[in-house]
């Protein structure tokens, strides 16, 4: 996650550095040093952050799950975990999803992929 998504993501939320300190258990320093650049997001700020964002923002009426809106293989879908669970648009949340016809077992591999897939895409809030 870059510095500037972060921000966008707490503006649109609506915290204040400091409210949002609170809610990933970091500092107000931490906050301020992810949206500067200073310091890496850690995928655990980056996962809470982006839970935050889908519970404030609902996909758009008739949105389909990941694997229609990617129009995912059969073959792929029986083989990932977010078409086991049903979780339809949280396939980013979820490590060892199989997307693109592979596992990304480490986070920041599958959110390389997730950044830009329209799946995440269509809950992003818009860029500043």
């Amino acid at each position: 996650m870059e510095s500037r998504q972060f921000s966008d993501i707490r503006h649109y939320l609506g915290k204040t550095q400091s409210e949002l300190a609170t809610l990933l258990c970091v500092s107000s320093k931490t906050v301020q040093s992810f949206e500067q650049g200073w310091r890496n997001i850690p995928p655990s700020a980056e996962r809470q952050l982006l839970v935050l964002l889908s519970l404030k923002k609902s996909p758009e009426p008739g949105f389909q799950p990941c694997w229609q809106t990617t129009d995912c293989p059969e073959d792929w879908r029986n083989r990932c975990v977010v078409w086991e669970h049903k979780v339809r648009h949280y396939c980013w949340l979820i490590n060892g999803t199989f997307c693109q016809g592979e596992v990304r077992r480490s986070w920041k591999k599958k959110m390389e992929v997730c950044w830009r897939c329209k799946v995440l895409q269509s809950m992003l809030p818009p860029v500043s």
